[in-house]
């Protein structure tokens, strides 16, 4: 019985032993992905022309729109009506990580300074207003971009709010969040409608994204005068703050590095196993949707004599 003890406490330490290791590996392969890309210049490396960034901000939708009640920054993501159509993968790439860099270089430190206290974590609403068969069409690009994050930025959202949620998403649901780890899925809450009570709840109203601030469901794209209300826009308070950010560091580099125009070229790392599984199924679930529609097409053409 003691040889039975020592030998289960022995798995035990070399479990944890494992664990650690593990996460070791992780820092490392992050940390030569940033030397390997030359992440930590990357907000010195602005997208241009300004008409380019624009059309990227135009098609591929996120923002700050304000604040929790306990100082957590509230990003925005416009999932159905992201098109990410108007430039090459790589400028939507950069322009994810420039965000990611930006909100822990500026964004949460600001907080933790207003606050008073070590804020290092994020809200995101997940507007699916508009999701279609035609994400499908996307999703390697998604798949990249949610990888980058899960190997380099991990654990940076407290919570996931989705919002204005079609059949598509409700049947893709069903068959993810089976695949998906405990601690992930404590943090993905599917909101009535847009929405709205359940985030005034947790933030003011002038911190509500633009699409969670009528009732009922409400577009991701155009809503008010379309700049200074919607999250989106690159005429939005953050977006001009961000993109200005860029240009200033890029202006007290060019002094050594002349800047160009061109797309910032970042290796893709490969999603792991459970990433790779979801993907699968979302992709299945999406051709099942596809099929099942087309039936009903092809039975709605029909007509019946009598």
């Amino acid at each position: 019985m003691a040889h039975q003890e020592e030998i289960k406490q022995f798995q035990t330490l070399m479990e944890d032993l494992d664990d650690s290791l593990k996460e070791t590996f992780k820092l490392v392969d992050c940390l030569r992905w940033r030397i390997e890309n030359d992440i930590d210049n990357i907000l010195a490396k602005p997208i241009l022309p300004a008409e380019l960034y624009r059309a990227v901000r135009d098609s591929q939708l996120v923002g700050v729109s304000g604040y929790s009640k306990e100082g957590l920054p509230v990003i925005a993501v416009g999932v159905g009506l992201s098109t990410h159509d108007k430039a090459s993968v790589n400028y939507y790439v950069q322009s994810h990580i420039q965000m990611n860099e930006y909100r822990d270089r500026v964004v949460l430190p600001s907080a933790s300074k207003k606050h008073g206290r070590y804020i290092g974590t994020s809200l995101k609403v997940l507007d699916m207003t508009g999701l279609k068969l035609s994400a499908l069409n996307q999703i390697k690009l998604m798949t990249v971009i949610t990888t980058i994050d899960d190997l380099n930025y991990p654990e940076k959202t407290e919570t996931y709010y989705i919002v204005n949620a079609p059949y598509i998403f409700s049947a893709c649901w069903k068959v993810v969040k089976p695949l998906l780890q405990e601690r992930t899925r404590r943090k993905m809450q599917v909101l009535q409608g847009n929405g709205r009570d359940e985030l005034l709840k947790i933030m003011d109203y002038a911190s509500l994204p633009h699409f969670c601030r009528k009732e009922g469901s409400g577009s991701s794209r155009h809503i008010g005068n379309g700049t200074t209300e919607n999250c989106f826009s690159l005429d939005h308070a953050f977006h001009q703050r961000l993109y200005n950010y860029i240009k200033q560091q890029a202006v007290l580099t060019e002094s050594v590095v002349p800047i160009r125009q061109g797309s910032f070229h970042v290796d893709f790392p490969e999603p792991d196993p459970e990433g790779a599984k979801i993907t699968k199924k979302i992709e299945s679930e999406f051709h099942r949707i596809g099929d099942k529609n087309g039936l009903i097409n092809s039975l709605n053409g029909l007509k019946v004599d009598g």
